[in-house]
């Protein structure tokens, strides 16, 4: 089997369409992303993430997506429950440390019962990101809290959930998006804050989670590193704190290329994340000309990023024999009870 491009892509609809199949069948992207025109009902989800994974010949490629709870939930009742936000985890551990890290812990395992039925494997979890006073919603309750201590304990406790289930976490946004002031979906964020304090906080949870096999990058100039590119191009900020300072050794991905934040078309977007040492650009809104663009310039993975991808692809461990009825009452009793 040849070896994969260095891309994740989502795709357009319900069903794969004939030009998706040949495309995938062509450009062989290491992993695919559902979102929220992608979700049906159950069986049309199955039939779609084996579609994809048919489409490149791997019964086992990674399928994402990005289940936090709370406004960020992409599969939705009636399909699966409606889960709380980080912040609600996050309160939860600040009058209780240890309910708040078995809430944790509860909810990705029981985001792990949920998604496995369909066939997604990973999960874009857990919000790493430390917000600070009057930033912008983009983050907001997606956060576990203020504090870095007690966000690395939080996103600890929800991954190991998340692994008990045979899924993979992908800590976001590295190196921090805690600090933004406008949506990076729409426009670039520019952090002004010193390196001493990015080190005293923002960075602190990664440091943290470091051990863990994915993350994806946050689209954010820090002006005291590298004032000219946002940490996804950035090949300063990749060198000298991912890799250097936080010294994360996984799997590193961008996030969505598409978003506002990145400037250019979308193939020098592509070569910026490429070139700044990133793994994987994510392309997430399956519009195929911006896809064919990505693989276009999407190296097939090889060295160190090939390297990476097969030890994030060794990760997966079989689910544990948690009985998710009885979670489940304990989970919701707890939020019952806040």
């Amino acid at each position: 089997m040849s070896e994969s491009k260095a891309f994740i892509s989502g795709c357009k609809g319900l069903t794969l369409t004939a030009e998706e199949r040949s495309f995938f069948a062509g450009e062989r992207p290491w992993g695919f992303i559902l979102f929220g025109r992608n979700i049906g009902e159950e069986e049309q989800i199955r039939d779609l993430v084996e579609s994809l994974r048919e489409s490149i010949g791997n019964p086992k490629a990674p399928v994402l997506i990005d289940q936090e709870g709370g406004r960020v939930q992409r599969i939705r009742p009636p399909l699966v429950q409606q889960y709380p936000s980080g912040a609600a985890i996050g309160e939860i551990y600040r009058r209780d440390s240890e309910m708040g890290l078995r809430a944790a812990w509860l909810m990705g395992r029981l985001h792990a019962f949920d998604l496995m039925r369909f066939g997604i494997t990973v999960d874009c979890l857990p919000v790493l990101d430390v917000p600070v006073p009057g930033s912008h919603d983009v983050i907001g309750n997606r956060a576990y809290g203020h504090d870095p201590a007690a966000v690395a304990a939080i996103g600890r406790a929800m991954s190991e959930g998340l692994k008990a289930g045979g899924m993979l976490p992908v800590m976001k946004h590295m190196p921090g998006h805690g600090r933004t002031f406008v949506d990076s979906h729409h426009s670039l964020p520019v952090v002004s804050a010193d390196r001493n304090e990015l080190e005293s906080s923002d960075f602190l949870p990664f440091i943290a989670m470091r051990d863990e096999v994915m993350a994806m990058s946050a689209h954010m100039v820090f002006t005291a590193i590298d004032p000219d590119n946002p940490a996804t191009t950035s090949a300063k900020v990749v060198r000298e704190i991912i890799r250097g300072h936080i010294r994360f050794d996984g799997l590193l991905m961008s996030d969505d290329v598409s978003m506002n934040a990145l400037a250019g078309d979308m193939a020098t977007r592509a070569k910026g994340i490429i070139a700044a040492g990133l793994d994987l650009v994510l392309h997430c809104h399956g519009i195929m000309q911006e896809m064919k663009a990505v693989a276009d310039v999407a190296p097939v993975l090889s060295g160190e990023r090939l390297r990476r991808a097969r030890a994030a692809e060794a990760a997966f461990q079989k689910p544990d024999s948690s009985n998710e009825a009885v979670l489940r009452t304990e989970f919701n009793a707890m939020f019952a009870l806040a």
